[in-house]
């Protein structure tokens, strides 16, 4: 016996290297299989975008309006799901469950050691006792499931900033008073009359015995302020193909840019709400004062670090040769616009606000600085990445929903979520309209109103924040309830967009830079022979008066800062800043009389900007006279002064101004 263990010891080192090896060799082979799985699941949402593109440029070339490209997306998405899900085979790896009673809370991270080996695994969420059996057992499925931050940090920073980058400021700006109101005002009411209402319906599915978990009147305004994030992207590829009226488009467009900087802050400030004492749920009003100023500083501060990061990369445009190199050029501007999202997340504010705000000062500032090449490259560049982003996420949707492991649908929920919906949108719309045409000049007509109401889609931005969050059960349900809403909105109303802009008379085929013509308003405009452009006047009178001072302060002091255009600093600053006004005046402001502006003009004049000159006599829009400062030369013919001559430029923009003629504006007068 004794020799027999002498001749059996020597053999087990090796075979204890021998198991190593074989479970090294699993370990590769596992690694191997799940590199397998990772690349089928990137090119399963590459054919989609792929299919997705080519069944668009099919229904474009049979000019179908029914169904837009975000909704084809969603199919697609899921027939691929439901292929996922019935069709491939159970290749789990899940043995049993261990009990680990003692502990009081869930481990991010684990190292269980089996075996004198230790191995770590990482908290994938909660699963409720009664679906502990039904844990997903199909590897493939998994890999399908993207972690939530991948939305956040790279699919929706090209498209916000694509929003803010791609903005027509001048109809924007036409209507800035009322996209604010809806924005802000309107998204806060409808988050609470939403937040309400399903507050109701939750205490009735507690009545009836429907409600399986915990769900509080903050889970209830978190739904409200994440549903409340409109995303009409299908209503505004049609309005943009049919050449809808240019201000419905601009107080849709502007309002659902906003609005989901709005929600997502709106949310945050939700979550932040933390009452003292035992009950955390009941409302306290130190906690409630607390959420709004998490509300204002959140905002402000990614407001003003987007700027911040706009105006960065405005000033190294200007001051550095890089329009020399447009490749570099094209490389900075996208690194620094993208470093704008993840620098907000980093320093605890919100991307989505200061990505946004960034985009609209690169498009207004950033700009007129790129060379002509980076231009088109920019914006066809982020035009591209918001594009895929959009439909890939789209996509996600419809395969969500038979991927996603943790679904809770809840019929009354789902029928009360709605109604809320509905609810919301009327009282977010309706009244704020009332109130703002009761100093708008050109009145939101009802055929507008009932267009927004109906045009008020939930996508992308909704199914992000939702899906950010789905530890509890509450959380859970909105997220399933949110991918439904979104589905209705997409394929209902955004396939009934053509019909209801025909039943509603609202105006199609209209060229974005030209305005409608004036109505019964309190001023009519006759024209002689001018090449300058109506909408001059028109925005010059609805614009607010506070934009009317933004203006000036831009065109003189910003503009000639930050860009190459606008008046020379050593002209409006005063004397004793004679220093910094060297320095940041632009050598091309003096050498180019005519001096660069964007394309994309603001438009937005004082009220004494627009002048007429009989003989010596000036009169302004506003009425007023005085003398007449211009010259005559010896041949008689009439020369400029300076201001005259800079004002023709602000106003005459890309127009080649072949004939001089005479523009009045005039009061109506009433008939008796």
């Amino acid at each position: 016996m004794q020799r027999l263990l002498y001749l059996l010891i020597p053999w087990i080192p090796w075979t204890r290297a021998e198991d190593s090896a074989m479970e090294e060799i699993a370990t590769e082979k596992e690694a191997e299989e799940s590199h397998r799985q990772d690349s089928v699941s990137l090119l399963t949402f590459i054919l989609l975008l792929t299919l997705t593109i080519l069944t668009i440029w099919l229904f474009k070339h049979r000019r179908a309006r029914f169904l837009h490209e975000t909704g084809l997306a969603m199919i697609y998405g899921l027939i691929v799901g439901v292929i996922l899900r019935y069709g491939t085979p159970s290749t789990s790896t899940y043995d049993k469950a261990i009990s680990c009673s003692p502990e009081e809370r869930a481990f991010t991270t684990l190292l269980v050691n089996v075996s004198g080996k230790f191995f770590e695994y990482t908290l994938k969420g909660e699963i409720i006792p009664e679906k502990i059996h039904n844990v997903e057992q199909n590897d493939m499925l998994r890999k399908v499931t993207f972690d939530p931050e991948v939305f956040f940090n790279i699919l929706l920073p090209p498209i916000i900033f694509h929003a803010g980058y791609s903005l027509k400021k001048r109809h924007f700006f036409r209507n800035i008073g009322s996209i604010l109101t809806y924005a802000f005002f309107g998204t806060a009411v409808s988050c609470f009359i939403i937040g309400n209402l399903m507050y109701g319906v939750v205490k009735l599915m507690t009545f009836v015995g429907q409600l399986n978990g915990k769900f509080y009147y903050t889970d209830c305004l978190f739904f409200g302020a994440i549903i409340s994030a409109t995303d009409p992207v299908t209503v505004l590829a049609i309005f943009n193909e049919l050449r809808a009226d240019v201000d419905l488009y601009a107080l849709l467009f502007g309002e659902s840019v906003l609005n989901d900087a709005v929600a997502i802050v709106l949310s945050s400030s939700i979550v932040a709400y933390q009452p003292t004492g035992e009950n955390s749920h009941t409302f306290d009003a130190a906690a409630f004062f607390k959420s709004v100023g998490v509300f204002v500083g959140i905002f402000s501060g990614s407001f003003a670090m987007g700027v911040c990061t706009g105006v960065s990369t405005a000033l190294v445009t200007k001051f550095t040769k890089l329009h020399c190199f447009p490749l570099l050029e094209t490389a900075l501007f996208f690194l620094l616009s993208w470093s704008t999202f993840l620098l907000a997340e980093a320093c605890g504010f919100t991307g989505v606000v200061a990505v946004l705000f960034c985009g609209i000062t690169q498009a207004h500032y950033t700009y007129n600085n790129l060379s002509p090449e980076s231009r088109n490259r920019t914006k066809q560049l982020f035009e591209v990445l918001h594009f895929l982003a959009e439909n890939f996420i789209f996509s996600y949707m419809g395969l969500a929903l038979f991927t996603f492991q943790k679904h809770v649908f809840s019929p009354i929920f789902i029928v009360g979520a709605f109604i809320a919906v509905f609810v919301g949108r009327a009282a977010h719309v309706y009244p704020l309209s009332f109130f703002l045409n009761l100093g708008r000049r050109h009145k939101i007509g009802w055929n507008f109103q009932h267009m927004m109401m109906f045009s008020g889609l939930r996508g992308a931005m909704a199914f992000a924040l939702s899906i950010r969050d789905t530890a509890t059960y509450a959380h859970q349900m909105m997220f399933s309830t949110t991918l439904l809403i979104v589905f209705f909105t997409v394929w209902v109303i955004g396939g009934g967009t053509t019909p209801m802009l025909s039943w509603l008379n609202i105006r199609v085929g209209v060229d974005p830079d030209q305005d409608p013509p004036p109505t019964n308003d309190s001023f009519q405009v006759l024209h002689a022979d001018s090449g300058i452009s109506n909408g001059v006047s028109r925005t010059k009178q609805e614009s607010a008066w506070i934009f009317r001072l933004w203006y000036s302060f831009d065109h003189n002091y910003l503009k000639p800062m930050l860009t190459h255009s606008g008046p020379p600093l050593t002209t409006t600053l005063p004397s004793w800043c004679g220093l910094v006004a060297r320095c940041f005046t632009s050598p091309q402001v003096y050498n180019n009389p005519e001096q660069l502006r964007e394309d994309d003009a603001d438009f937005i004049l004082n009220d004494g900007d627009l002048t007429l000159t009989y003989g010596d006599t000036t009169i302004t829009a506003n009425g007023s006279s005085g003398s007449h400062t211009a010259t005559t030369s010896l041949d008689g013919r009439r020369t400029k002064s300076s201001s005259e001559e800079a004002l023709e430029r602000e106003l005459g923009g890309d127009y080649e101004i072949t004939n001089r003629g005479t523009r009045l504006v005039f009061p109506l007068e009433e008939n008796a």
